[in-house]
């Protein structure tokens, strides 16, 4: 049971629109800073891989205090951790808009994803308990969850006038107005709300082994790439990894209030809509790592082209998730995100039959059917967390969710990355070996090379479409075993 009133119907949906804020910023933050690192860079007189710890540092701490947050929200009341993340972040961001150095800009990094990943947790356990109606929750939820799409799709569009006038500090400080506003807004609307079990121990063991294997677990997959997935420092990550995951496990086995309850993972609709997310958020943000590359190797667009081309997409995604309610009523939560995931991988698929003669509608509408599949299934994707766990503990499930999500995205970009760079090695050489040039004249001998190469890059982007939809569209079939009462998941399953 929740310490928290219903709140009057206005203000329901006022909520909403409140941590849509915390959560869009959080997120355009993310997105919107890879544009700035160029300038940083110049700016800073750094290399590019010293630049990439700005990113890495945001990951890896974003990543280990979600599920620290989610379990304070639970305990010492969510809009408290909501406002004190808020607070943070914008303090954060303005730090880190005067940074003078590589230092401290990731320091100020460090502050600033601390404090933005305690929005996941808090907002989702905030909108779970404000609206109690199953229908409603799950609208709620979607239209909240679409923000992450429009903000990965708005951070390049707005990004890139904001450096090219302001310069790049100015990503860092729009953050202050902005979220002076979501703190005002928070204070006036959102009414605190916290578990009636009472805490009197903090799992900090669990937190700091979580923590470590976090860390090990993102720092490999962003640095791989890099550093050779064999080489030493691979290997180290991979078994620091292992070791405190399992030092972890058998913590959370033990201690009386763990961080992260181990018994979600016996309910079955929990697990499969954990995989369930993890598969699409793993396509989806592989797809959108991938997609402006080609769109600027191939195509030739510059930076702010390639962000118009998928304007439409977040259009279609807002647009899906209202939709996802009409689907769930009529044919129940498990169909809803089989749909969902399978309408998503076919539309990665589509990605396939690009080429260097592909116009911009030969990337918009894949992306649009990629965004309708996912969007009309984000709801349900979502309200299943929020519903088959005790409702005291809605902020530890929801940061299982957010991590779930996050290693997802860096895995996705991990995988397809390294995918592609060994299919592009391997087609050279097979390409080469079936073909011959008559000609000993060097430009002729260029282009035969150019060609080769063009062709293996093509081929080899064909190939990373298919592998990623075909694991998108077997994923779907993995939420059919996921029991469904036909209508809606709006039965509560209490963990003993």
């Amino acid at each position: 049971m929740e310490e928290t009133q219903e709140p009057k119907s206005n203000l329901k949906w006022w909520i909403l629109f409140t941590v849509i804020i915390g959560t869009f910023l959080g997120r355009l933050d993310q997105t919107i800073v890879n544009l700035a690192l160029p300038k940083i860079i110049d700016d800073f007189g750094i290399s590019v891989s010293s630049a990439g710890w700005i990113a890495t540092a945001y990951i890896l701490a974003n990543a280990i205090f979600v599920p620290i947050w989610g379990k304070l929200g639970d305990t010492i009341g969510r809009k408290k951790v909501y406002l004190l993340g808020f607070i943070i972040f914008i303090a954060g961001s303005v730090l880190a808009g005067l940074a003078w150095n590589l230092t401290s800009m990731i320091i100020f990094r460090v502050i600033q994803a601390i404090a933005g990943s305690a929005d996941y947790p808090t907002a989702m356990a905030i909108l779970a308990v404000t609206f109690k109606d199953n229908k409603e929750r799950g609208q709620a939820l979607g239209i909240w969850s679409s923000s992450f799409a429009a903000a990965s799709v708005f951070g390049p569009l707005l990004g890139g006038p904001l450096i090219d006038n302001f310069g790049w500090r100015s990503v860092f400080l729009i953050n202050l107005p902005v979220g002076l506003i979501g703190t005002y807004l928070a204070m006036r609307f959102i009414s605190e709300s916290k578990s009636e079990k009472k805490s009197v121990f903090f799992d900090w063991w669990g937190a700091g082994t979580l923590g470590a294997a976090m860390t090990a677990m993102v720092l490999v997959l962003d640095k791989g790439s890099d550093w050779g997935w064999t080489s030493l420092a691979s290997i180290i990550c991979y078994i620091a990894t292992v070791v405190f995951f399992w030092v972890f496990v058998k913590i959370e086995n033990r201690v009386p209030e763990p961080i992260v309850d181990l018994k979600f993972f016996k309910i079955p609709a929990f697990v499969n809509t954990l995989i369930n997310n993890f598969i699409i958020f793993m396509g989806m943000m592989g797809a959108l790592f991938l997609i402006p590359i080609f769109a600027q190797s191939f195509l030739g667009y510059d930076a702010t082209q390639s962000g118009y081309l998928f304007m439409p997409m977040a259009a279609m995604f807002m647009f899906a998730v209202p939709f996802g309610g009409i689907i769930l009523n009529k044919f129940g939560a498990r169909n809803t995100i089989f749909a969902s995931t399978f309408v998503a991988g076919i539309g990665i698929y589509f990605f396939s039959w690009l080429d260097p003669k592909s116009s911009a509608l030969d990337i918009v509408i894949p992306l649009c059917i990629m965004a309708f599949g996912m969007g009309f299934g984000m709801g349900p994707r979502t309200n299943i967390i929020a519903t088959v766990v005790p409702k005291e503990e809605i902020g530890v499930a929801s940061s299982i969710l957010a991590l779930a999500r996050n290693l997802a995205g860096a895995f996705g970009i991990a995988l397809f990355g390294t995918l592609l760079n060994n299919k592009v090695e391997s087609y050279i050489l097979h390409i080469n070996s079936l073909s011959t040039l008559n000609s000993s004249n060097p430009l002729d001998i260029q282009k035969f090379i150019t060609l080769i190469e063009l062709k293996a890059q093509i081929d080899a982007y064909d190939y990373v479409f298919i592998v990623a939809s075909i694991i998108i569209i077997l994923g779907s079939f993995m939420v059919l075993l996921m029991k469904d009462n036909k209508q809606k998941l709006d039965v509560q399953v209490h963990v003993e």
